[in-house]
């Protein structure tokens, strides 16, 4: 026997005691390397919201929920490529399902490293391409800072080897019933998230279940109705997947059940998983109730014969490090489960089919990439985003004189829009005109004019009633005489739009008397050439008289002294006098618009406007002058420079500089002669850029003309009925439910390009840029003195011609 010497035995009992301090030191150390790494590795991490339409991926023909589904059985296979092995652990990637505290729809996410992010993208894009994938700046959160939260995880009841119920043992889409649960959270102070941390699977598990099976298949029972039973073979079941089961004489009896269950969980890729739920509340009380109702959504997925979850509340002093694992989503090893990727898809999967969930958050409106071989020059209407990648969207000047129509419920960004174009064509020196019924997008567009252009601008403000500018709508060049049937024409439309209300009011006698009265006051301009000679025609018989003896028009003068003033009745001239004059009573007695329809030469030199290139901006707000003076004066406006765009037939078509004209509220300045303008504009080079709220604003001559002529159109977010009809305008790509939910300041396009129609996508609008409000008024003023007259100058000058007024 060796005795030790005392000495001996003390540098024994030294060394353990260093070996004990080094070892302890070198744990603590290594888990506190471990845990820096875990907190790195999470920082790491890029988040991406997950959103698909409503009612996920569109279905294919005779698909079953459960096909759709399987989809995402794709998507954990792919995914192994992001599954690192690490000295510190292992890396894997965190799917979640989330409503937070502050906010209304649960949402999907996922977190993956970094450096795999791209792989991410594009398989995600692959298996669902009209998924929107955003990558966020900033975590979601779920915590009430003021409650309190609970927490949980989920293991398996019985033998990892063993399946759960999948979806394709179930009746009804599994993800509804969880979401359902996320459903009966508050919109205030009460959040709830599901994590599910997915690593590599567990070293030698398939080994270990291909033995299970081979097992089962010689008749070895290693389980029973209620489970596994708790013998020695079955722990040794449990470590080594094999099991010798009580031997019998006779042919051994295969348990299929169990055997199916077995296969089934090795017939897909099995990963290391851990399942988290936290929720929050501002009290104790109701985070443990949202805790297990949200728990209970997971009893779906019991088997039988085969495995379900067993869900572990986590007790109050571990509650803080399970909510910084949930945080930093790091892995529990003493927490995981081997599920396979079928598994997996039954408990977490984008939805599909899902419609009555009602706090899941889908994509509002579809995103599709713009097509190659855009224009690269041109008016830049926004961008379009896709799958994080930008690209401008420009509109060609070609293609801009095949008129672009714009249609979107108010506050939607239209208006953002016709400003944005409208700055871009000042900046560049084109000539346009802007007409505004509303009158702060005229304001808006006096502070974008630069320096250079100060000369340009035409300021029109019937409101102005210091200094009103002349609007004569029987002003005609008498170069062109045919222009005074298109006057005619044009004001009969004109009357009847204001009075369509009362359509029986503007029947046939009506437009004989009418045409007849405004065509002789033009044959003589000298004596008077003005809306209210119209009215001196019907009910001074000495004015007539001086109209006709100047007038060389047989077809006129035999009207009036043959017809008019012999006829009697209903007919008679002295009963269709008031039956006329009524109706422009209402506008030469008015303030605003006697001063600027009485003046005989109009302040506004139309074709020279266009000619030159010069800036028209009309502010007919109707808040200050009325809606039906805003519009007969927009209808009149339109109509001159439909006059003035036909005139230039005198100049070669490649010489006619283009003027873009802008109607906002269209529907309210046009008549049914747009349809002249929008097919045969295009060679006068006067290019139309309309918008408007909603197609029942439109009569049917007129929406038969826009979308008949029109070439680009553009559609923010419009109402139920709109959208059934836009919808074949943009079908296949988006859907009336797109275009009914379409975000703000985006839109539609469906563009013409080097005249062709091209597949439908959608832009981003750019932001509004401010105007210089000190330059706006000086225009104003500017504008005034150069164009308009004074107001005491035009009165005497109406008096002097009219003893009446």
């Amino acid at each position: 026997m060796i005795l030790l010497t005392f000495q001996q035995l003390f540098f024994i009992y030294i060394g353990a005691a260093l070996f004990l301090i080094l070892g302890g030191a070198l744990f603590f150390f290594i888990r506190r390397i471990k845990k820096r790494r875990e907190i790195l590795s999470s920082l790491e991490f890029a988040l991406y919201e997950v959103t698909l339409p409503f009612g996920g991926q569109p279905p294919k023909e005779n698909l079953s929920f459960k096909d759709l589904i399987s989809t995402m059985e794709q998507f954990y296979a792919g995914l192994a490529a992001i599954f690192e092995d690490r000295w510190f652990g292992r890396s894997g990637f965190a799917l979640e399902l989330a409503l937070p505290s502050a906010g209304e729809e649960a949402v999907f996410y996922a977190a993956v490293p970094r450096k795999k992010a791209r792989l991410f993208e594009k398989h995600l894009q692959g298996l669902y391409p009209y998924a929107k994938i955003e990558e966020k700046k900033e975590d979601y959160n779920i915590f009430n800072a003021e409650g309190a939260s609970a927490g949980g995880y989920f293991s398996l009841a019985v033998s990892p080897l063993l399946s759960i119920r999948t979806y394709q043992r179930l009746d009804a889409d599994p993800l509804e019933v969880i979401a359902n649960a996320f459903a009966k959270l508050k919109k205030e102070g009460e959040g709830a998230a599901l994590q599910i941390i997915v690593s590599r699977g567990p070293k030698n598990f398939i080994k270990k279940l291909k033995g299970a099976i081979k097992s089962v298949r010689e008749g070895k029972k290693i389980q029973t109705g209620e489970g596994l039973n708790k013998t020695k073979e079955t722990i040794k079941f449990l470590l080594t997947g094999r099991g010798e089961g009580p031997k019998k004489d006779g042919p051994a009896v295969v348990d299929e059940e169990t055997a199916k269950l077995l296969e089934e969980k090795a017939a897909f890729p099995v990963f290391s998983v851990n399942i988290r739920l936290v929720t929050s509340a501002s009290e104790p009380e109701e985070a443990e109730r949202i805790l297990q109702e949200l728990a209970s959504a997971f009893i779906q997925f019991a088997e039988t014969r085969g495995n379900s979850f067993v869900f572990k509340k986590i007790k109050p002093r571990d509650l803080n490090n399970f909510i910084y694992r949930f945080s930093f989503r790091t892995p529990d090893a003493a927490k995981t489960m081997a599920l396979n990727s079928r598994e997996l898809t039954s408990v977490y999967h984008f939805p599909s089919v899902i419609t009555t969930a009602p706090k899941l958050k889908f994509l509002k409106a579809k995103d599709a990439p713009a097509p190659p071989g855009l224009p690269t020059e041109g008016i830049l209407l926004g961008e379009n985003i896709y799958r994080g990648e930008s690209a401008p969207i420009r509109l060609s000047k070609d293609d801009r004189r095949r008129h672009l129509y714009i249609i979107g419920q108010t506050g939607t960004g239209k208006t953002t829009f016709l400003q944005n174009m409208i700055k871009q064509d000042i900046e560049s020196g084109e000539g346009l005109c802007v007409i505004d019924p509303h009158g702060d997008m005229a304001e808006t567009a006096l502070g974008y004019i630069p320096e250079n252009r100060l000369g340009d601008v035409v300021y029109f403000d019937p409101a102005n009633t210091s200094r009103p500018m002349g609007l004569n709508f029987l002003e005609y060049d008498p170069a062109y005489p045919e222009q005074k049937t298109f006057i005619v024409n044009e004001l009969l439309e004109i009357f009847r739009k204001l009075y369509a209300d009362v359509p029986e009011a503007l029947g046939p006698m009506f437009e004989t008397y009418f045409r007849n009265s405004t065509l002789l006051v033009m044959e003589d301009p000298p004596s008077g050439n003005t809306l209210f000679e119209i009215e001196r025609v019907m009910s001074d018989p000495e004015f007539r008289r001086l109209k006709l003896s100047r007038s060389r028009n047989p077809v006129i003068n035999a009207f009036w002294r043959d017809v008019a003033e012999k006829a009697g009745g209903e007919a008679a001239l002295a009963n269709m006098t008031p039956y006329i004059t009524s109706k422009f009573d209402a506008f030469l007695s008015n303030e605003f618009m006697r001063p600027v329809l009485l003046q005989e030469k109009s302040s506004l030199k139309f074709r020279e406007i266009m000619d030159s290139g010069k800036i028209l901006i009309v502010n007919l707000s109707k808040g200050r002058i009325g809606e039906t003076n805003s519009s007969l004066l927009g209808l009149i406006i339109v109509g001159k420079i439909m006059m003035a765009a036909f005139s230039r037939v005198n100049i070669p078509e490649e010489k006619r500089r283009d003027f873009y004209l802008y109607l906002d509220e269209f529907q309210n300045v046009t008549t049914p002669s747009i349809a002249t303008i929008l097919s045969e504009a295009r060679k006068y080079r006067l290019d139309l850029t309309m918008a408007h709220q909603f197609i029942g604003q439109l009569t049917e001559p007129i929406r038969l003309s826009v979308f008949g002529n029109v070439g680009s159109i553009a559609s923010f977010r419009i109402g139920a009925d709109d959208a059934e009809f836009m919808e074949k305008q943009f079908e296949p790509v988006f859907g009336a439910r797109d275009l009914m939910n379409i975000e703000n300041f985006n839109c539609y396009l469906k563009l013409l390009v080097r005249g062709q129609t091209i597949k439908p996508f959608n832009i981003k609008i750019m932001p509004r840029e401010t105007g210089n409000e000190t330059s706006a008024v000086l225009l104003k003023k500017l504008s005034a003195n150069k164009y308009g007259r004074p107001i005491a100058e035009i009165e005497a000058e109406i008096k002097k011609r009219y003893p009446q007024f």
